[in-house]
């Protein structure tokens, strides 16, 4: 019997299977979440199928966004314990966990392997992917090239708090002149600010775990280290972390 883990978010969907002693990753992969959770859960199935993990081998555990589409799941559980378990197998041990999401941002509050405290910031996706995402469309950028031209800008303030009016407030910038490079470093800081503002809100000693789409983004985690004067840290499976807790409980 394997362990599966299937974390269906907002933008992108991951999925591990671990190995019956729940020790090692065997199988890991990412793919775009789509428009319907339903359909992005069967796909999963499908692709575990083809890499010859048969359903009746597996023990889904379903966490993330979309979770409640996945029926064919044995288990579902909340992000919340979903990256706060994963994240302490990856190595994060008594760290406060940051999750950067598409729709949202956690701060979890682990104390070994058990969370004792968390908080949440969705109701708005200022300081999340999403928000990331529609400035970069507004600037014709990828991400890729939103983060190149950050590390070459200087940093500018976007006051808004709210996706909408921050988008209004980059047009206005764009209507001056102001330099694109400046413009990109003004949007990961006003991102960057607002995740160490949550955070400081549950605080950790002076140790950091990231998780979710950035947490191999060493620009990110400088940025946050600055902001919240501690170390942050990560793993190479960092994005896979709610995954990987799924699988495990």
């Amino acid at each position: 019997m394997y362990y599966c883990g299937i974390d269906i978010g907002s933008t992108a969907s991951k999925f591990v299977v671990l190995s019956a002693d729940k020790k090692e990753i065997v199988y890991k992969k990412t793919i775009p979440s789509g428009w319907n959770s339903k359909d992005t859960g069967l796909k999963i199935i499908e692709i575990l199928k083809n890499e010859g993990y048969e359903r009746d081998k597996l023990h889904i555990t379903a966490t993330g966004y979309g979770r409640i589409s996945v029926d064919f799941a044995d288990k579902v559980i909340t992000e919340i314990s979903a990256h706060g378990k994963g994240a302490h197998f990856l190595g994060s041990k008594s760290s406060t966990v940051i999750d950067i999401g598409g729709q949202d941002t956690k701060i979890i509050v682990q104390n070994d392997q058990r969370v004792i405290d968390f908080l949440m910031n969705d109701k708005c996706s200022a300081g999340t992917g999403k928000f990331l995402e529609v400035m970069a469309n507004r600037l014709g950028l990828s991400l890729k090239e939103v983060f190149d031209n950050a590390k070459k800008g200087k940093e500018i303030e976007i006051s808004s708090t709210c996706t909408v009016f921050a988008e209004s407030e980059i047009i206005s910038l764009m209507g001056k002149g102001t330099p694109r490079e400046d413009i990109c470093a003004g949007i990961i800081n006003s991102i960057i600010s607002k995740v160490a503002k949550l955070a400081a809100k549950k605080p950790s000693s002076d140790d950091y775990f990231l998780t979710g789409g950035f947490s191999n983004n060493e620009y990110i985690m400088k940025k946050l280290e600055e902001k919240l004067n501690a170390k942050v840290r990560s793993h190479i499976d960092g994005r896979f972390a709610g995954a990987i807790g799924a699988s495990l409980i």
